[in-house]
């Protein structure tokens, strides 16, 4: 039952983020993309509020409570993904042999409208995924099924979004396992937010998204397929090494808070 109902809301979710599409494109006084991470975000949160009460829990439960310390482990987070995309860029220049030329017309108007749009972002991702369906699937199955299983929607999204299976299995379901065990580890959305705005934005920073960034990619010719051998590898070690970081301090928090209610018995 549970498991339907996780589907029940991944599906609601994506058709909420079908319509605000087509709505965002009505509203001229704002980019696109802000009007749908605003509208997506807003209703996810809605859709999220309706479920955790369909199944008698809280908000909290599923990581989606705004707490004292919410702000702060954002940006703990946010750091986080800045070292991230940090270590990317550097293995693309250095191993890629990649260079980047600073756009011309970009300035801080842009990245500050960029930043709302990839938190919004990341805000309506991380609730449709590492929220109520992770966590419920997580209490009913365990950790890895519902990494698994979570990964799995994230990249079919993507899918249907435009990606290739082999785009969408090789990024955002890699990006998926560090995600989920970040709100996992930490029992919250804060800090997996912070990670992916920060990884989104210093992506489009350093000219990694399809719209013009901050930077632009420069690939000599005869090292385009080094480039991006490299910045696959990266990616992979980069994300599955945060993710086994996190795993770590998960068990370490779980063993340690075993020891302290064996000894209090």
């Amino acid at each position: 039952m549970k498991l339907v109902r996780v589907l029940l809301f991944v599906v609601l979710c994506a058709v909420l983020l079908a319509v605000a599409g087509p709505v965002a494109a009505g509203i001229h006084l704002l980019p696109p993309a802000l009007t749908i991470g605003a509208l997506t975000s807003a209703g996810t949160l809605l859709l999220t509020i309706v479920f955790v009460r369909w199944e008698k829990i809280s908000l909290r439960d599923v990581g989606g409570a705004f707490g004292s310390r919410s702000l702060q482990r954002f940006v703990f987070g946010f750091v986080i993904g800045a070292c991230l995309i940090a270590a990317y860029v550097m293995t693309l220049a250095f191993a890629g042999h990649v260079r980047f030329a600073r756009s011309a017309n970009v300035g801080i108007g842009t990245i500050a409208i960029s930043f709302v749009i990839y938190l919004l972002l990341a805000c309506r991702e991380e609730l449709a995924f590492r929220g109520f369906p992770l966590r419920r699937l997580d209490a009913a199955y365990g950790m890895w099924a519902a990494q698994i299983v979570v990964a799995f929607l994230f990249a079919i999204e993507h899918v249907a979004g435009g990606a290739t299976w082999p785009q969408a299995f090789l990024g955002p379901a890699v990006g998926s396992l560090l995600f989920g065990m970040a709100a996992i580890a930490t029992e919250g959305l804060a800090v997996p937010i912070g990670i992916h705005a920060a990884w989104n934005l210093g992506d489009w920073i350093q000219g990694g998204k399809d719209s013009t960034g901050l930077w632009n990619q420069l690939i000599p010719p005869e090292f385009a397929s080094r480039a991006a051998i490299a910045g696959r590898a990266g990616y992979f070690i980069i994300f599955l090494g945060a993710a086994a970081a996190f795993w770590w301090w998960n068990r370490r928090t779980r063993l340690r808070i075993g020891h302290a209610v064996a000894r209090s018995c």
